[in-house]
């Protein structure tokens, strides 16, 4: 069985409205209907992420998982491990990012995302920013994009 993909992106300053919730949580109902398995991967960067792990944790069924995925190891995920480990599925920290200067570490996390995904849903509203640039990468890679601002 191929795990169809989904991975998400946003701002880091996100205020999730009733309208981005039920947006996100019928995306995700529909994807989880049409699909025998879906793997959601998400980051821990803004409110954004931690908006979209929330829908997809809310499910609690068996035919998805949710993945973290972090460009290196944090202090905060190092002092809460077992919190993280309880909420999330699974926890990769991608090693290239790990091994790369901070500052470029989670633009190279993001592409990693997006190259693994079969689709992308986001919420950007400004053309700047980690997320912007993970989107934009994402588009010219060919890959669907689903944005909950528009």
């Amino acid at each position: 069985m191929k795990a169809f993909t989904c991975s998400f992106f946003g701002h880091r300053d996100f205020c999730g409205s009733s309208e981005h919730y039920s947006k996100l949580y019928s995306l995700v109902k529909e994807l989880l209907q049409k699909h025998e398995y879906v793997d959601f991967l998400v980051g821990r960067n803004g409110e954004f992420d931690r908006f979209a792990a929330s829908v997809v944790h809310s499910f609690k069924v068996e035919n998805c998982s949710l993945t973290l995925v972090l460009p290196y190891l944090t202090a905060d995920f190092s002092r809460n491990m077992a919190a993280y480990e309880n909420y999330y599925d699974h926890i990769e920290i991608y090693e290239r990012s790990a091994c790369a200067h901070f500052k470029g570490a989670i633009g190279i996390c993001n592409r990693y995302i997006a190259d693994r995904s079969d689709l992308i849903i986001c919420c950007i509203e400004r053309d700047n920013g980690g997320a912007y640039s993970a989107v934009r990468y994402a588009v010219k890679s060919g890959k669907p994009v689903i944005n909950l601002s528009e």
